[in-house]
C-alpha cells in the first residue's frame, strides 16, 4: 500500500512533536498544530502549524467534519 504522506524519523523529533502536540517544523505548541503533514513509522500522525505547513509542499489532506443536519 503506497503512502500519500511522508514518513518522519522520530529520532529527530521531540516527544511533543511525536504525540502531535507541537508543530513538526517550528515546535510551536499553541495554537495546537492542525495540519496533518505525515506519519511516523508506527503510523502515528504528525502535524504542522498553519504557518509551516505550506513550506513542506505536501497536499493538505481534508479531515472529515461534522455533517450538517438536513431538516425536512
Amino acid at each position: 500500500m503506497a503512502r500519500s504522506t511522508p514518513t518522519f524519523d522520530p529520532k529527530g523529533l521531540t516527544i511533543e512533536q511525536c504525540w502531535g502536540e507541537a508543530c513538526v517544523i517550528c515546535h510551536k505548541r499553541w495554537p495546537r498544530p492542525r495540519v496533518h503533514v505525515g506519519r511516523l513509522p508506527d503510523d502515528s500522525r504528525v502535524f504542522a502549524c498553519d504557518d509551516c505547513a505550506p513550506a513542506l509542499r505536501i497536499p493538505v489532506q481534508q479531515t472529515r467534519g461534522r455533517r450538517a443536519k438536513i431538516r425536512a
